[in-house]
């Protein structure tokens, strides 16, 4: 009976917690044998706070007047329409504000409709001019679009009701970083898309006193595809040219 007992003992002395299996003892813990050295690895996620959830698409969408047509005035200085207040649908969380992409060829339009409305948007010309002194510095893409990534973050964090953004957008990928970070902060992001015959910022283009190279242009129109609702949009408003009574084709003027 004694045996039986030791036997039972020493059993459970070698089913250690530290290993569950028989045989291998938890080796003692004093000044000659100290607690093993656990390794801390460092965290690769940011300390910067997480962005709240993101809310579906239509949660921040009036249930109608999703998509607008405008037509480019003849004179740029015609006043733009007022700007319409951040709504939401009903039931819904209201979005903190607005992100506006734009979307668009050279020539297309895009800094005149800004100028319409009185708007000083984040663009790739404006951080070139203040990186390189060079509005036409090509070489540094890269450092160019981060920098302008980092200002729109810095003024969702700030919780800026509007913020624009003039760049090319041309393909569904570029538009990417930027509606994933606007949702990740709470706001709705509309796109303005330049819907303008190649022809008409061709032409455009060629009266500027700072030209871009007419091949890449071409380049660039090849690449253009228009923003659509799947990617995130909770608006879009498409700007046309204005076509001349009694013909077909569309006019130059803006």
């Amino acid at each position: 009976m004694r045996e039986r007992m030791k036997r039972r003992k020493k059993k459970q002395e070698n089913e250690t917690e530290a290993t569950g299996k028989v045989g291998q003892q938890k080796p003692p813990v004093d000044e000659l044998h100290p607690e093993p050295i656990v390794p801390a690895y460092e965290s690769n996620e940011s300390e910067a706070p997480e962005p709240e959830p993101e809310a579906p698409a239509s949660a921040f969408v009036p249930e109608d007047n999703r998509m607008e047509t405008e037509i480019q005035p003849d004179q740029p200085s015609v006043p733009a329409p007022e700007q319409k207040p951040i709504q939401a649908s009903k039931g819904a969380r209201p979005p903190k504000g607005v992100v506006v992409l734009a979307i668009g060829l050279p020539g297309s339009g895009k800094s005149t409709w800004f100028r319409r409305r009185g708007v000083t948007p984040l663009s790739s010309d404006m951080l070139r001019s203040i990186l390189f002194d060079d509005i036409t510095e090509q070489r540094y893409q890269g450092l160019v679009f981060s920098t302008l990534r980092s200002l729109l973050r810095a003024r969702l964090i700030a919780r800026m009701p509007w913020n624009y953004v003039d760049a090319s957008n041309l393909s569904s990928h570029e538009r990417r970083q930027w509606i994933k970070m606007a949702k990740g902060f709470g706001y709705e992001v509309n796109a303005v898309f330049f819907d303008v015959p190649l022809e008409v910022c061709l032409e455009r283009n060629r009266k500027r006193e700072r030209q871009v190279k007419e091949e890449l242009v071409q380049r660039m129109a090849a690449k253009l595809k228009a923003p659509t609702f799947e990617e995130g949009f909770s608006k879009i408003t498409v700007v046309r040219v204005k076509k001349p009574a009694g013909s077909g084709q569309e006019a130059a003027e803006y």
